[in-house]
């Protein structure tokens, strides 16, 4: 059996957007298989817990036509990335990157994993114009606020935004 091309997506997915979606396709021309890493930092506050994230991403991936879900795995991370990537036998980490904004934090952490295991390569991956502005943040933000995000994230995250909201406390702007 030949050895499985295997690599790692990691990041908060808070919540998962169309621009997470776009890279995760595009990597699956790359790789046999991906395994969505989905993080919790302490450092970070989250709409959704780690659990619900990772379930919502699940749910996602299963409605998604054109994503053979036998070749995506979604997992809690917990501890160093490097770590994780080593203990399956991955070799490479997936990033996404909307602008050259995002570059000079993402090359900070492929350096710092770079130099935890040398073995392990990082690869940035452009996403598609059309989601270039996008982020979980602003996903956040507008959905808080009462907007409709239903062309930023698929249905099910949609969904689950507007319930969460549906009570909330809109009173401030946004831009």
């Amino acid at each position: 059996m030949a050895k499985k091309n295997i690599a790692v997506y990691p990041g908060s997915f808070d919540p998962v957007t169309f621009g997470h979606i776009d890279i995760l396709k595009r990597s699956l021309n790359i790789f046999d298989k991906v395994i969505i890493a989905v993080a919790c930092n302490r450092k970070k506050g989250y709409l959704f817990g780690q659990e619900e994230r990772v379930k919502l991403i699940k749910d996602t991936i299963k409605s998604i036509d054109e994503i053979e879900d036998d070749r995506v795995e979604i997992v809690a991370l917990s501890g160093l990335l490097v770590k994780f990537v080593e203990s399956i036998n991955a070799r490479v980490i997936i990033r996404g990157l909307r602008a050259v904004s995002d570059f000079e934090y993402e090359l900070q952490l492929a350096t710092t994993n770079r130099t935890l295991n040398p073995d392990i390569e990082t690869i940035f991956m452009m996403t598609a114009e059309k989601y270039s502005f996008l982020s979980s943040t602003i996903v956040r933000e507008i959905s808080r606020l009462g907007g409709d995000v239903s062309t930023m994230v698929p249905l099910l995250i949609s969904e689950e935004l507007q319930k969460l909201y549906s009570k909330g406390d809109r009173d401030e702007t946004l831009m």
